[in-house]
């Protein structure tokens, strides 16, 4: 029954954890996140277990995980208020081609990475951003000012505006 116990406080614990360190998709952990992720398997490992190797208490510690993940997961479904405390709620990171620094910091995103991903999907200059938001995936969705709306729909390179990167 110890194991249950052990199980449920990792599970609450990795979720805080994974929650507080950002929001990095899988295919943009850094080396050293990706580190932390695979050294803290195996300290849980060891702490739920407490180092008793048996079958049961594996499927037991992989039972409750896999139990409270499904669980969790139904409740978003379900009870649309507990999303933004599990999930969190997508931020805005540019507006009007200026960038938030105190969203960018309360993120720990860096303005280097918010050019990357801005010249990763084709974006130059910053005046050309009318939005930028922080999903709750990690990805940065970019939102352009109207092509109609008198100008050049921000393709141009002309020299106003600051470059992206």
């Amino acid at each position: 029954m110890e194991v249950l116990y052990r199980a449920l406080f990792v599970f609450a614990f990795l979720w805080f954890i994974t929650r507080v360190t950002g929001r990095s998709t899988l295919g943009e952990l850094s080396t050293f996140q990706l580190l932390l992720y695979v050294t803290m398997g195996d300290l849980i490992q060891q702490s739920v277990t407490q180092q008793d190797y048996s079958l049961t208490s594996a499927v037991l510690a992989v039972g409750v995980f896999a139990l409270l993940t499904v669980g969790l997961s139904m409740m978003n479904s379900r009870v649309r208020k507990i999303r933004p405390l599990t999930h969190g709620i997508p931020l805005l990171l540019v507006t009007n081609g200026e960038p938030l620094m105190d969203a960018l910091r309360a993120e720990n995103v860096s303005i280097d990475d918010l050019m990357s991903a801005a010249r990763q999907q084709g974006i130059d200059k910053f005046r050309d951003i009318r939005l930028a938001v922080l999903e709750v995936n990690g990805r940065i969705s970019f939102f352009l000012h109207d092509s109609d709306s008198g100008g050049d729909g921000g393709k141009s390179g002309s020299p106003d505006g600051p470059p992206v990167g």
